[in-house]
């Protein structure tokens, strides 16, 4: 198994995982790797250190906590802060991993009602519908259409490969 670290044409950092070498290439022909933040099919191998699991050394000790002190404990869903930099600003992969985390929880939490959400927005702000989070798409004209009627409405972009199940 090949891991190897990836950039998309947008600057977004993501692994990838290959049987071989050959299969990353053939993917890459075929265009079936896209970038997992927002589709970008335009994919390049980026520099990565070779990690070896020899089993030598291998304790049941837990590894020591190499965190900065500085740095906030994880939640129990993982980092729920950005990883800041050296000067203490965000990096981008910080910034990407908070947002993808954020993605996922709004698909975790609402129901997708798909070409409907101008409608169901509608029902559930009369209270003709149950009141719950959806969503679903909308064309601008449509979103715009819903703000003047006073319901809220936010434009999200989810990457295709966030809406259906890893295989």
């Amino acid at each position: 198994m090949k891991v190897l670290n990836l950039e998309c044409a947008n600057g977004h950092l993501f692994e990838g995982w290959f049987a071989s070498e050959e299969d990353f290439h053939a993917q890459i022909s075929r265009q079936l790797l896209t970038c997992p933040v927002c589709g970008e099919l335009h994919v390049e191998r980026r520099p990565s250190a070779p990690r070896l699991n020899l089993g030598a050394g291998r304790s049941d000790a837990p590894p020591p906590d190499r965190r900065r002190p500085d740095h906030p404990p994880a939640g129990p869903d993982g980092p729920t802060l950005m990883h800041p930099g050296p000067g203490g600003e965000p990096t981008r992969e910080g910034l990407q991993a908070a947002w993808m985390q954020m993605v996922r929880r709004v698909l975790e939490q609402t129901e997708d009602v798909g070409p409907r959400f101008a409608e169901e927005a509608r029902r559930i702000h009369h209270g003709d519908a149950p009141d719950r989070a959806i969503r679903g798409q909308a064309s601008a004209e449509q979103a715009a259409e819903l703000a003047e009627e006073g319901i809220e409405v936010l434009p999200l972009p989810i990457p295709d490969a966030l809406k259906t199940p890893l295989q």
